[in-house]
């Protein structure tokens, strides 16, 4: 895994290049944004648990086959493996947050999960959806104007919902 800065570095080495005004600049913005980045990261990271109980309690309401006897998500172990799978999403959906990089997310969780999910006859809607519902969550809280720092967040709030997305169509 790279961070933005050691990812522009290796590229421009590769091509044995200068880093470039662009991309110079775009590492200042995003050190510039810096603050804005770790309130989001810590907005999220502080209300996990409650993103993930929420997002799962909303997915099977409106899917309730998935806790019914027989279903995906029946019997406490079940459940728990479920709520852990998407505790994990989330979790690694912040360490790309925070370094503004998506390949810790594709490698160390996403790499093969829509195989193993197939494997075990998990249903790949239902996790995407699931996803779906902790970024909307996430969003609202990171996206809330209160004790936040101040500045244009929609650049890092689409950077964010595309972390989501990307769970969600890897699994889905």
């Amino acid at each position: 895994m790279f961070d933005a800065f050691t990812k522009v570095v290796s590229q421009a080495d590769t091509r044995g290049e200068y880093i470039s005004d662009g991309q110079i600049d775009a590492l200042a913005k995003m050190v510039s944004d810096g603050n804005k980045r770790l309130d989001a990261v810590n907005r999220i990271t502080g209300s996990a648990s409650t993103i993930v109980s929420d997002a799962a309690r909303a997915l099977f309401a409106e899917q309730p086959q998935l806790i019914a006897p027989g279903g995906n998500a029946y019997t406490n172990r079940r459940m728990a493996a479920c709520l852990r799978d998407m505790e994990i999403i989330l979790r690694y959906v912040t360490y790309a947050i925070f370094s503004g990089d998506a390949s810790v997310l594709d490698d160390r969780c996403l790499n093969g999960l829509k195989e193993t999910y197939l494997a075990l006859g998990v249903p790949g809607g239902s996790v995407a959806a699931g996803v779906a519902k902790m970024k909307d969550a996430a969003i609202a809280l990171a996206n809330s104007k209160e004790n936040i720092t101040q500045g244009d967040c929609s650049e890092l709030m689409s950077e964010i919902a595309g972390y989501f997305d990307r769970a969600a169509n890897a699994v889905g």
